[in-house]
């Protein structure tokens, strides 16, 4: 059977379609080159400068805070050398006092290390990945006792290096930034100060990732499991308008925030590129009660989640180093399970990679079809993208479960696709295939 031309050139684009971009095979190459050995030497190292509280010693080359965040700064000095001086390291510094809250013991600064790998087309576009400095003991005003914190949160601290050695050999679109952030047990301190300066650079955060316990596969409920892990985000944004609070009865949207798309973003990626691995989305700011360094960032507008471990041991976080009851308590590095924290350093690097690699997400993104057969978006075009692609899925559903993509368009109509019944979205796409965030209408037209 011959085919027309027509048909060769239609089936040469299907099977090209299917060849992944030199960029997606990269992603296994991160994946590959991540090391459990340097998260291992880095958390040994983190922890054995006896505690990280942020009010502890800050002049000892050994001992406290001040030698961990001079470690950090010098190992991120060191990747920045090897990679020809791609990054730049600096300190991010604010002053906390005594009447800032219940936790603060005395004046002191709050010191964040900082490392930016600054993307060569988008520099100011930023995709951001933190781990925690400090430590704590049972007593969190108690800034001598040792409090080694491996697993809080040395783990996320190494992670947040290796991510940095991996990433800096490659070049991306958008920005990167690596950060150590300190005063997290205080009251979130140093995410607050950072979060502040970036919105004062006019950073347009893509995405903030904070890493707080990544290396225990042993909960306090008997569960052992090395897969598992879980993604925190709030499902709205807290600087919505009333206006917007007021439109979501009508339109809907009540967990298709910023931040609850970051989240289906990286689900998607581990699900895609490691599907070994189980990552399970949980529709809460954070744990019950609990918090973490990319609150500041929501607070302020910024996509931000957490990554952390599944199944929790409270005997090994926020306690003195001790035996009871046949119960050995403390947070030390026999706990740490180094393989698991490099799978999940490996979901950061590559969601990083993706997100400095994508065009950003899509604005103003609106939608019609009230009352009509067809549902109907617009957008505004997004510069680096050369396509979108429209996403919908089931009012009850926590993923975006269909997907087309419409070409090098900034307005679309799904025929018979009726908007009553599904939730929709629209991500730009890049030459090598590499997709943005998803982003929810913020409106609608006629």
């Amino acid at each position: 059977m011959k085919l027309s031309l027509l048909s060769i050139m239609l089936l040469g684009l299907v099977v090209n379609a299917q060849v992944p971009s030199n960029h997606q095979q990269d992603l296994y190459q991160i994946i590959d080159e991540v090391s459990a050995a340097r998260i291992e030497s880095d958390v040994r190292k983190l922890a054995g400068f006896g505690t990280r509280n942020t009010f502890s010693d800050t002049l000892s080359d050994t001992r406290g805070i001040g030698a961990a965040r001079r470690w950090i700064k010098a190992e991120f000095d060191k990747i920045s050398a090897d990679c020809g001086g791609c990054l730049e390291v600096f300190y991010q510094k604010d002053l906390v006092t005594t009447d800032m809250g219940s936790r603060v013991p005395k004046d002191a600064y709050v010191v964040n290390v900082v490392a930016i790998q600054r993307g060569t087309s988008n520099p100011n576009d930023m995709v951001m990945m933190s781990g925690d400095i400090d430590s704590r003991a049972s007593d969190t005003m108690d800034y001598t006792t040792d409090a080694p914190g491996a697993n809080d949160n040395a783990s996320g601290m190494a992670g947040t290096l290796e991510a940095a050695r991996v990433l800096s050999k490659r070049k991306f679109k958008n920005s990167i930034v690596y950060v150590g952030l300190s005063g997290e047990e205080q009251g979130l301190f140093g995410g607050k100060g950072l979060a502040e300066y970036a919105k004062k650079k006019q950073w347009n955060v893509i995405g903030f990732l904070n890493n707080d316990m990544i290396g225990n596969i042993e909960g306090v409920d008997g569960v052992i499991d090395n897969r598992e892990f879980r993604i925190f985000s709030e499902p709205t944004d807290p600087t919505e308008t009333d206006r917007q609070r007021n439109g979501r009865r009508f339109y809907g949207g009540e967990v298709d925030g910023i931040s609850r798309q970051l989240a289906r973003y990286i689900h998607k990626a581990v699900k895609t590129y490691m599907p070994e691995m189980k990552p399970m989305m949980v529709y809460r700011l954070d744990r019950f009660g609990r918090g973490g360094h990319h609150r500041p960032f929501a607070d302020l507008g910024f996509p931000g989640i957490r990554i952390m471990e599944a199944h929790e041991n409270y005997t090994q976080q926020h306690q003195d180093i001790r035996s009871e009851n046949g119960v050995n308590y403390g947070d030390v590095v026999e706990h740490v399970n180094f393989p698991y924290a490099r799978k999940l350093t490996a979901v950061n690097a590559i969601n990083l990679a993706q997100l400095a690699w994508a065009p950003t997400r899509p604005q103003n993104v609106k939608i019609g079809g009230i009352v009509e057969a067809d549902a109907k978006l617009k957008w505004d075009k997004v510069k680096g993208a050369v396509g979108y692609k429209i996403y919908w899925r089931d009012t009850t559903s926590p993923t975006w479960d269909h997907s087309r993509y419409v070409g090098n368009v900034t307005e679309f109509t799904l025929k018979e696709i009726v908007i009553d019944n599904s939730f929709f979205g629209v991500a730009s796409v890049g030459k090598d295939g590499i997709e943005s965030m998803v982003s929810f209408p913020s409106g609608i037209f006629r």
